[in-house]
C-alpha cells in the first residue's frame, strides 16, 4: 500500500474514532440534561447549575418546615414523639422529654426493640433503651403492628406522674406518640372521690337516725289523736329523710365504682331467674303502696349469665325501683329475661324491666344515664330521686362486659334493657 493510502486510512480511522466520542459525547451531554431536568435548547452545564440550586432550595425549604415543625411542637403542652419504622426515635419534643423525666434531646437516636425485653434472651442493650418503661415501649409496638393503640399509665411510683398514651402509625412509615399529662386530673378526681366517700359516711349515719325516730314518732302518732296536719308533716320528713338516705348511699356506691375501689366481681355463672324473684319480693310492698303490680317473664330456657349475683341484683333493684316509681296507679311492671340474638355476637342474655309509666322525652334520652341527671318531669312529679342509679346500673352493667340502653315513648312507658354475656355451656364429660 503507498503512503498516501496509509495516511488516508489512517485519517479515516481518527475521524471515526472522533465522530464516535462525539456522538458519545452528545448522548452523555443530553443524559445529563434529562437527569437535570433541563430544556432540550438548554445547555448541559446550566441545567446542572439550575438542578443544584433547586436542589439547595428543597434542602432549604425541608430544614425550615423542619424547624418549624420543631417549634410548634415545643409549643404544645403534650409529649410528641416520632419514630421510624425501625422504631428509632428520630425527634421527641420538650414536653416528652419532661413527662418521661429524660434529659433533653436524650430520646432522640433510642431504638425499641421490636420484642418485649423479656423474649430477647439475654439481650441487656435492648433492654436499657426505649421509651424508658416497658408499657410505653408495648404501646408503640402494638401500634406499629395494628395501627393504633392507647393506655394510660403512671410511671415514677406511686406519687409520680400519670400519663395518657396515644399511638398510631403515620401513612410515610414510623409512628406517631402523644403524651398527656393527666396527674392533675386524677388528682382533683381522687379528691373528689375522698371528699363524696367522707361526706357520704358522715351524712349516712345521723340521717338514718332521724329517719329511724321518725319512723317511730309516726307509729306513736297512730295511737294518739292528732291533727290531719301534723301527721302530714311527719309522713313528708319521712319521705324526704328516706330520700337523703338513698342519695347518700348512691353517692358513696357510685364513687368507689367509677374509682375501681368498690367490692370487686366474684364472677360466676348466676341464674337470672332467682335473682329476678328476689329483686320483686323485696319491692313488692313499696309496689302495693303505690298501686303497681309486678310480674315476671322468665325465658325457662334462659342460660345463665358470667357475672356477680349482688351487683346484678343492685342492677336490677335499681331498674325496678325506678319502674314503679313512675307508673301510675293500677299500672304494671314486667321484669323479663331471654336469650338475645346477636349473629355477630352469640351468647348473650338480655334482661328486660318494662313499665307503662310517664316515660322519657326523646331529648332526654342520649343523657339518661349520667351522673345526677333527673328528667324534668320527675321533678314536676315530686318522685324524688337522686339522678344516681341508673348511671350505677350502666357502671354495673359495663364491668360485666354488657351494655344498658332504653327505649321509651312520653306517655307511654320505658323499657329498660341489659345485655350481659352467657355463660360457656359446661364440656359435657366423656368415659371411655
Amino acid at each position: 500500500m503507498s503512503v498516501e493510502g496509509v495516511a488516508i486510512a489512517v485519517l479515516v480511522v481518527v475521524v471515526a474514532v472522533v465522530a464516535v466520542f462525539a456522538i458519545r459525547r452528545e448522548l452523555a451531554l443530553r443524559r445529563i440534561r434529562d437527569l437535570a431536568g433541563g430544556r432540550p435548547d438548554e445547555p448541559p452545564a446550566l441545567a446542572v447549575r439550575n438542578l443544584l440550586d433547586r436542589t439547595e432550595r428543597s434542602d432549604r425549604r425541608a430544614r425550615l418546615e423542619a424547624e418549624d415543625l420543631a417549634y410548634l411542637t415545643g409549643l404544645v403542652g403534650a409529649g410528641i414523639v416520632r419514630l421510624d419504622d425501625d422504631l428509632v426515635v428520630t425527634s421527641a419534643n420538650r414536653a416528652a422529654d419532661l413527662y418521661l423525666e429524660v434529659a433533653q434531646g436524650s430520646l432522640v437516636g433510642t431504638r425499641l426493640p421490636h420484642r418485649p425485653p423479656g423474649r430477647l434472651e439475654g439481650d441487656a442493650e435492648h433492654a436499657a433503651i426505649g421509651l424508658k418503661d416497658v408499657r410505653l415501649d408495648a404501646i408503640v409496638r402494638t401500634a406499629w403492628r395494628n395501627g393504633s393503640a392507647g393506655d394510660e399509665v403512671s410511671v415514677g411510683g406511686p406519687d409520680g406522674r400519670v400519663l395518657s398514651v396515644r399511638a398510631r402509625r403515620a401513612p410515610g412509615g414510623g409512628v406517631w406518640v402523644v403524651i398527656d399529662d393527666m396527674s392533675e386530673l386524677r388528682r382533683l378526681q381522687r379528691i373528689r372521690t375522698e371528699f363524696v366517700d367522707n361526706l357520704s359516711h358522715e351524712l349516712r349515719t345521723p340521717l338514718t337516725t332521724v329517719r329511724l325516730l321518725t319512723e317511730t314518732l309516726a307509729r306513736d302518732l297512730e295511737e294518739i289523736e292528732v291533727p290531719t296536719r301534723v301527721v302530714d308533716i311527719v309522713q313528708k320528713i319521712d319521705v324526704e329523710t328516706g330520700h337523703l338516705v338513698q342519695m347518700a348511699s348512691e353517692l358513696l356506691d357510685l364513687a368507689k365504682i367509677e374509682q375501681g375501689q368498690g367490692q370487686p366481681l366474684y364472677i360466676d355463672d348466676v341464674d337470672l331467674g332467682p335473682i329476678v324473684t328476689s329483686t320483686l319480693d323485696r319491692l313488692r310492698l313499696f309496689a302495693q303502696r303505690q298501686g303497681v303490680r309486678l310480674r315476671s317473664e322468665v325465658s325457662p330456657d334462659v342460660p345463665p349469665v358470667l357475672g356477680d349475683a349482688e351487683r346484678l341484683g343492685q342492677l336490677l333493684i335499681n331498674l325496678v325501683h325506678n319502674a314503679i316509681k313512675f307508673s301510675p296507679s293500677g299500672g304494671d311492671v314486667i321484669v323479663r329475661a331471654r336469650t338475645e340474638s346477636a349473629p355477630d355476637t352469640p351468647g348473650l342474655v338480655a334482661l328486660e324491666v318494662e313499665d307503662r309509666g310517664v316515660g322519657i322525652p326523646a331529648k332526654d334520652l342520649p343523657r339518661i344515664f349520667e351522673r345526677f341527671y333527673k328528667v324534668d318531669k320527675a321533678r314536676v312529679r315530686g318522685a324524688g330521686g337522686t339522678g344516681l342509679g341508673l348511671s350505677i346500673v350502666r357502671h354495673i352493667a359495663e364491668d360485666h362486659g354488657g351494655r344498658v340502653s332504653v327505649d321509651s315513648t312520653e306517655g307511654v312507658g320505658s323499657t329498660f334493657r341489659v345485655v350481659l354475656p352467657a355463660a360457656p355451656p359446661v364440656p359435657s364429660s366423656t368415659h371411655p
